[in-house]
């Protein structure tokens, strides 16, 4: 991938940059973007290094998108990273991109809310910590899809005597080696972290399913899973959904004789309500083995013991919440009229909201053909449109 070229302006002389809140890989992404078509862009970002929710994952996290597909505007990921890039060299990618495109970071500063610039049409103030109130001409939030993680308000959460987390603080099998663990939810996250656990030394290790998943292979003889979800993206939900299904009959076998039965909702119907499919690394031998046993959703606590919907009590040393993370822009944005129902962007990428032009979003998506590939897509849509904006005033 070529270089990005040189911005055509001195940048430094733009008194109103974009501002953009996040210097994880959609942050990153925007600013190079628009710094290659000569817009001067400032990352904020609120810790003290790029890539910081990635750094937090897992040890054995590896992208479920190949390396090819996931690469950022003008820098490709190297060879030596393989075709599954690991955390460790997500965040090397990420730390190398800042700086070969020579990235403007203000980090330790986090921007709490944005308002509209009442001196200037169509720019934004936002309001920071340690009272700064910094002047954009646009503004890109790129503040994460897994932002806040949701623990649920399990009744007696309180009274259970055993460790309770969220994935977000699990890093590796050590801790838990020996024990009873239950993991709940089976998402990509809880599937993964469930078979990290039978292979770094739990003595039992269950899997609480509220909604069955749908699981397919990362690879089908040597043909990516992300592949085929770029070419479905603009078929109709019906026909992916029959797809799906005869794909998954031909390459998953059916768990259901181990408490994990194919979906009655189809494939992509379940990607448009915002669940992603499962791609298996180990949760399909684990499971016809024994090593990970499905059971039913959790209810409740009491005491030691946990509640399952089906009414059994189970008895785990730990239980580690896979349940997912919420956005969390609602002090960011919210008053704005920006976002949904459900605290999500009304509008993504390159499009705005009429009340708020000016104002991009990026990263708020999962699609099944890649965050990364689309995060990278929407980058330089943005830059596109921002530099349009800028020509027309």
């Amino acid at each position: 991938m070529p270089a990005a070229p040189t911005p055509a302006v001195d940048m430094t002389t733009q008194p109103r940059p974009v501002y953009i809140i996040g210097a994880g890989p959609g942050g990153l992404a925007a600013a190079a973007a628009l710094r290659a078509r000569g817009i001067r862009a400032v990352v904020v970002e609120k810790s003290d290094t790029v890539g910081t929710s990635w750094r937090r994952h897992y040890d054995r996290l590896h992208l479920h998108t190949t390396r090819r597909l996931s690469a950022l505007p003008g820098l490709a990921m190297p060879r030596r990273f393989g075709r599954w890039v690991s955390r460790d060299d997500v965040v090397r990618y990420l730390e190398k991109y800042a700086e070969f495109h020579e990235l403007e970071l203000v980090t330790g500063v986090e921007v709490t809310r944005i308002e509209p610039d009442p001196g200037e049409e169509g720019g934004w103030t936002l309001h920071a910590s340690g009272g700064r109130a910094l002047t954009a001409a646009a503004v890109v939030v790129a503040t994460g899809f897994n932002h806040t993680p949701r623990l649920p308000d399990w009744p007696g959460r309180e009274s259970y005597g055993g460790r309770l987390l969220h994935a977000a603080d699990y890093r590796n099998p050590q801790p838990y080696a020996g024990q009873d663990v239950l993991v709940v939810g089976v998402g990509n996250t809880g599937a993964e972290i469930a078979v990290d656990l039978t292979e770094g030394g739990a003595a039992r290790v269950r899997l609480a399913v509220r909604t069955a998943p749908h699981i397919m292979r990362r690879s089908t003889a040597g043909w990516p899973a992300q592949r085929s979800g770029i070419l479905v993206r603009r078929l109709p939900v019906p026909l992916v959904d029959r797809l799906g299904a005869l794909v998954a009959r031909a390459s998953v076998p059916d768990l259901s004789a181990y408490g994990l039965p194919r979906p009655a909702t189809g494939l992509y119907s379940r990607v448009e309500e915002g669940a992603i499919p499962v791609q298996d690394v180990g949760l399909v031998e684990a499971v016809r083995t024994g090593k990970v046993e499905p059971v039913a959703a959790v209810e409740s606590f009491d005491g030691p013991e946990v509640v399952l919907a089906d009414g059994s009590r189970i008895t785990p040393d730990a239980v580690i919440a896979a349940t997912g993370y919420r956005r969390s822009l609602e002090g960011l944005v919210g008053h704005l009229g920006v976002l949904d129902a459900r605290g999500r962007p009304r509008a993504h990428g390159a499009r705005t909201c009429e009340e708020a032009r000016g104002l991009y979003f990026t990263g708020f998506t999962n699609p099944i053909s890649g965050m990364f590939r689309e995060m990278a897509m929407d980058a330089e849509k943005i830059a596109k449109a921002v530099a349009r904006e800028a020509a027309g005033r």
